[in-house]
């Protein structure tokens, strides 16, 4: 669908949807709960029960947000991404606070994380979320779109408008940053 297209509908579906149409919202609902289900679940490093309730804060927020979607300024599902992205940040930041101080049975506070090792699926997962989240948006996308939307370097640069050696060039530093920044993670938890 053209952009101009594009804003048009997301604009009357935002209307009728502010407007109390239930079937608008299934509408929307339907077209984009799967590409966002596919995103969180991704961000979250395939933990399904994280990525369930990051979706479900996703939906929550964008009901009591519609006011300030402008499909102007983005798609629907551009908006919805941005939302689970901010939730996924908050989520990692409790998980954080919980477990880099805990408190013994002496009441002395001590740091957690040194002293944890990564012993399983789960932490792994956790810290590849972690390293995932710690990126430039622009460096997050390309790692999805090439390794887990499965797109070829010619077919991003053709979607993004660029040239394939910009995105070469891209991808080889969003993967030298996803690599330090999960030895980074996963060096301070041994």
């Amino acid at each position: 669908m053209d952009p101009a297209n594009r804003v048009y509908r997301e604009e009357m579906l935002r209307r009728a949807v502010l407007a109390g149409d239930e079937d608008a919202w299934r509408v929307w609902y339907s077209e984009v709960f799967d590409e966002l289900d596919r995103f969180v679940f991704w961000r979250c490093g395939g933990q399904r029960n994280e990525a369930d309730e990051i979706v479900q804060e996703t939906w929550l927020t964008a009901v009591r947000q519609m006011r300030s979607f402008r499909p102007e300024s983005g798609s629907f599902l551009a908006w919805l991404r941005g939302i689970a992205a901010n939730e996924r940040r908050n989520q990692l930041r409790t998980a954080r606070r919980r477990s880099c101080r805990e408190t013994s049975a002496g009441g002395q506070v001590y740091e957690a994380a040194e002293t944890k090792p990564m012993t399983n699926d789960q932490e792994r997962s956790e810290q590849i979320a972690a390293a995932l989240d710690g990126l430039l948006e622009r460096q997050e996308s390309v790692l999805r779109a090439k390794y887990f939307d499965g797109l070829s370097v010619a077919e991003i640069a053709e979607a993004w408008k660029e040239s394939p050696k910009a995105i070469e060039s891209l991808l080889s530093r969003a993967r030298d940053a996803f690599r330090e920044r999960f030895e980074q993670r996963t060096s301070s938890l041994q």
